[in-house]
């Protein structure tokens, strides 16, 4: 507009805007930057370098907890301005519905109705495999335990439930895949004289055990694909403590964005890099 008026010094103001389309006020209207953007952007970068798969909508309920009065679409303008990246959403999946209208997989009703379990894999900087067991609730989408060993038999498997269950109740249905250390004739046995039932996917039909493998996903994505571990103890201090943080502090957006066991006062984030 000014550019025309300079070039045209007879048009006036009323007239260009007539043939460019463009509304008047909108030449008279000063942009004025809040006075905390700059402090606010400092905070979203901090997490976005902290969290490093999280999108705006998790930053934002981060801020929030933070103490800031933000909605999710000032954070969005603030976090494309400074070119942070949004993870890829995944693929979206049909329900397993059967041809009478019922559904395949029992769904979760309340907190200790069905649990769920899976193994995780990954290996040491010097090559050698660990594998984790991962446990939750499929209904608060806690991670009740994530136990890491070189290996892991169907005798660990019982040990590692039964503290739970000392710790936490048993649940009333416990979901698997079909793996040895699930099907062993021990693990079932011992299932049953507690009074948990089992439930087993179908082969090869990991989506049926949709929450293990989402938590899974978050698991690898969060830590296991960004870390270097130098020794099994390593990988056991570490995914410890991202357990304690996905289950305190991280938002879930199946939960309205709020951790599946958050703190009774929430603590006050503190916005420094890992050590590492």
């Amino acid at each position: 507009m000014e550019h025309v008026q300079q070039v045209l010094p007879r048009v006036s103001e009323r007239r260009a805007c007539r043939v460019l389309n463009q509304h008047r006020p909108t030449q008279r209207r000063t942009l004025k930057s809040l006075d905390d953007e700059e402090s606010l952007t400092r905070d979203i970068i901090k997490l976005a370098v902290r969290f490093g798969r999280y999108g705006y909508r998790r930053v934002t309920a981060l801020l929030r907890d933070q103490g800031w009065q933000v909605n999710h679409k000032r954070v969005e303008r603030i976090w494309r301005r400074e070119g942070l990246k949004v993870p890829k959403k995944q693929p979206k999946r049909g329900r397993l519905w059967l041809n009478d209208g019922s559904i395949i997989r029992l769904k979760p009703e309340r907190k200790g109705h069905v649990w769920a379990y899976d193994f995780v894999a990954c290996r040491t900087e010097d090559g050698r495999a660990v594998r984790m067991l991962t446990v939750i609730d499929e209904y608060t989408r806690e991670c009740m335990a994530i136990k890491v060993a070189r290996r892991i038999r169907s005798d660990d498997v019982i040990h590692a439930l039964t503290e739970l269950f000392v710790l936490n109740g048993a649940p009333e249905h416990i979901r698997s895949d079909n793996g040895p250390e699930f099907t062993a004739k021990v693990v079932r046995g011992w299932l049953e004289r507690v009074g948990v039932k089992t439930l087993f996917i179908q082969p090869g039909s990991p989506w049926e055990n949709g929450y293990n493998e989402s938590f899974n996903g978050k698991l690898r994505d969060e830590l296991l694909n960004r870390e270097i571990f130098y020794s099994l103890k390593e990988v056991q201090i570490l995914t410890e403590r991202w357990r304690r943080e996905y289950n305190t502090i991280r938002p879930h957006s199946s939960l309205g964005y709020r951790p599946p066991t958050p703190e009774a006062i929430m603590p006050r984030l503190q916005l420094v890099e890992n050590p590492r």
